[in-house]
C-alpha cells in the first residue's frame, strides 16, 4: 500500500467510514504481528500467540479509533505500536503475575517495539537501490514485513529467529528441531529468497 493509499484511508477512516477503517487496519497486519512476534519470543516465549495478539490490537484500535489525533500513516503506526506496547504489558502482568498497571513497563515496552521496527532497517538494505527508495521510513518497514510474511513458513521462521530475536544457529536449530547445518542452509535459501522478493517488490 503506498503512502498516498494510506493516507486515503486514514482521511476517510477518520470521517467514519467503517470499511476504511478495517481496510487501514489491515494493511498493518503483518508488520504488527512481525513486531510482537519479537516481543513475545524475548518475553512470553510460547504462550501467546502474535496474531491473536495483533488482533487484539486492532480490535481496540477499532474501538477507540476517536481517540487517534494524529494527521500522518507515522503517527497512526506509532498509536498501533502504542496500544500493542499496553497489550503485551497486560499479558506480562498477567503470566509474571504482577500486580497493577505498570505505566513505565508500557512506557519501555513501547521503546521495545520502536527499536523493533528499527530493527527491520536491516533488512531493507535491498531496497534502498530500487525506485522505492524515496518512500518514508515506515513505509518502507511495512513493506518489508509484508513481504517477509510472503515466504514460507520455514524460511520465515529461521530469518526471524536468526535476524530479530538474534539467537545463535544452535539455538534456531533447536527452536526449529533441526540440525546446525540444516537451519544454516535453510537460512541461505530464505534469504536468497527474500531478496528476490524484494527485488521484485515494485
Amino acid at each position: 500500500m503506498s503512502s498516498a493509499t494510506a493516507a486515503t484511508l486514514l482521511q476517510r477512516a477518520r470521517e467514519g467510514d467503517e470499511p476504511a477503517r478495517g481496510a487501514l487496519l489491515e494493511s498493518y497486519r503483518h508488520y504488527l504481528e512481525l513486531l510482537a512476534r519479537i516481543e513475545i519470543g524475548r518475553r512470553l516465549q510460547t504462550k501467546v500467540d502474535a496474531g491473536d495478539l495483533v488482533q487484539e490490537t486492532f480490535l481496540e484500535a477499532h474501538r477507540n479509533f476517536g481517540l487517534f489525533r494524529g494527521r500522518e500513516e507515522g503517527e497512526f503506526i506509532a498509536w498501533l505500536r502504542g496500544i500493542m506496547a499496553t497489550r503485551i504489558s497486560n499479558l506480562v502482568r498477567h503470566f509474571v503475575g504482577t500486580q497493577g498497571r505498570d505505566v513505565r513497563r508500557e512506557r519501555d515496552l513501547g521503546v521495545d517495539l520502536d527499536q523493533s521496527s528499527r530493527a527491520l532497517d536491516r533488512g531493507l538494505v535491498a531496497l534502498q537501490s530500487s525506485p522505492s527508495q524515496q518512500m518514508a521510513r515506515h513505509e518502507l518497514r511495512v513493506m518489508f514485513a509484508n513481504t517477509l510474511a510472503r515466504l514460507p513458513d520455514e524460511y520465515r521462521e529461521v530469518i526471524v529467529l536468526r535476524h530479530f530475536e538474534e539467537l545463535p544457529f544452535a539455538e534456531v536449530a533447536e527452536r526449529m528441531n533441526r540440525s546446525v547445518d540444516s537451519v544454516q542452509k535453510l537460512w541461505v535459501r530464505g534469504l536468497a529468497q527474500l531478496r528476490q522478493l524484494v527485488e521484485e517488490t515494485p
